[in-house]
């Protein structure tokens, strides 16, 4: 089976470049777009990464789009035409060019080591400048095409960082349900794509910690794919959830042919990305928040064990499936040993509560997130 997937996803980038040359040839090509991806890194390396693709024509999320508007998104969403060989130049602000080619999928990815840094934005936040070069042979060469990337730098002095999962821990996605979540994933948009009740406070309360500088880092682990980053980013912008690099995962039919099952793959991503996170971090502490409708708990009990001492907290959120709740209590009790609580919440309330009891935000911080929890609870559902 995978050797036919592999030859099947073979064909299928075949025609995909057959269609793309074609339609440059024809000037039916639609222009194209840089699309940088928020990233991380430290003092001494900048982790980049993007794609280049053709603009689809998708716009700003609005309140008042319709179902078909946003179904028609999310298939130009998954319909791009992406752009292999292109060279680009990446520019981290210390006088230096470093160029990158991208490759068959028009995602790029480059560590550079800078000479010295820009100022921040806001704390946390260091632009670097990404610019088309050279197009490939077969495509007009556009001018101007370039596109700030935004690379997070935790300072010295934050307490602790945030690693949270995004589907029915940020967003509500219903991933237990298939029928749910294919409503909510193909016919929402940031707009009408719901919070988790009180989760944007409680999270800005951890981000504010105790020192009251607002510089601990958030990191947003998913598995959904990079085609749905715009609207993951618009959704945290809009809801007034404190940014971080989303972490997502390719889902070419070439990678997946050659993983384990979907939920390894999972599994594999999740674990790999935290892995990178941490050694990139060996002096920064961490929160962990998932739920508990897939494997985030075992993910978690398996970073405990990598990294001892690393951990202060594990938040699951409890999405009311008794099998799944009593596997996190398993874990949760395995992991005691390891002077790490697991706790399996029912709201961001109950979790606000016990980060302020072990120090890591003011108890002061609690009553607003319970005026937010109750203000969703009450807002009400779009009916897209």
């Amino acid at each position: 089976m995978p050797s036919f997937l592999n030859k099947l996803s073979n064909l299928a980038e075949r025609a995909d470049d057959l269609v793309t040359n074609t339609r440059a040839r024809l000037g039916l090509l639609h222009p194209l777009q840089l699309v940088t991806y928020r990233s991380y890194g430290t003092t001494g390396r900048l982790y980049v990464k993007g794609r280049l693709l053709t603009d689809k024509g998708i716009g700003e999320p609005g309140e008042g789009d319709s179902r078909w508007q946003n179904l028609l998104n999310m298939y130009r969403r998954f319909g791009s035409n992406e752009i292999p060989g292109a060279e680009l130049v990446i520019r981290p602000g210390d006088g230096s060019e470093h160029h990158v080619t991208t490759d068959e999928e028009g995602y790029f990815t480059l560590n550079i080591e800078p000479k010295s840094l820009p100022a921040p934005i806001d704390f946390l936040w260091y632009p670097v400048e990404v610019e088309l070069k050279k197009a490939p042979q077969h495509l007009p060469m556009p001018a101007d095409v370039k596109e700030p990337a935004h690379v997070l730098i935790p300072p010295l002095d934050a307490e602790y960082g945030i690693i949270s999962d995004l589907d029915d821990t940020v967003i509500q996605t219903s991933a237990t349900n298939l029928v749910r979540m294919a409503r909510t994933v193909l016919v929402r948009n940031a707009h009408s794509r719901l919070p988790f009740e009180g989760v944007a406070e409680f999270y800005r309360a951890l981000q504010l910690g105790r020192n009251g500088k607002r510089n601990n880092p958030f990191f947003y682990v998913s598995s959904s794919p990079w085609n749905l980053y715009d609207l993951l980013d618009d959704f945290l912008e809009l809801n007034d959830v404190p940014p971080g690099p989303l972490l997502l995962r390719d889902m070419s039919l070439v990678r997946k042919a050659t993983k384990e099952p979907e939920a390894s793959a999972h599994h594999g991503h999740k674990l790999h990305e935290i892995d990178n996170l941490l050694l990139t971090y060996p002096e920064l502490p961490f929160v962990l928040i998932g739920d508990s409708g897939q494997e985030d708990a075992n993910i978690y009990r398996e970073v405990v064990r990598r990294y001892p001492g690393r951990i202060l907290a594990i938040y699951i959120r409890d999405v009311q499936h008794p099998g799944r709740a009593a596997l996190v209590e398993s874990v949760a009790e395995e992991i005691r040993q390891d002077k790490v609580e697991m706790l399996l919440v029912k709201d961001t309330v109950q979790a606000a509560e016990h980060a302020a009891k072990i120090g890591l935000l003011y108890t002061e911080a609690i009553p607003a997130i319970e005026v937010e929890k109750k203000k969703d609870e009450t807002a009400p559902e779009s009916t897209l």
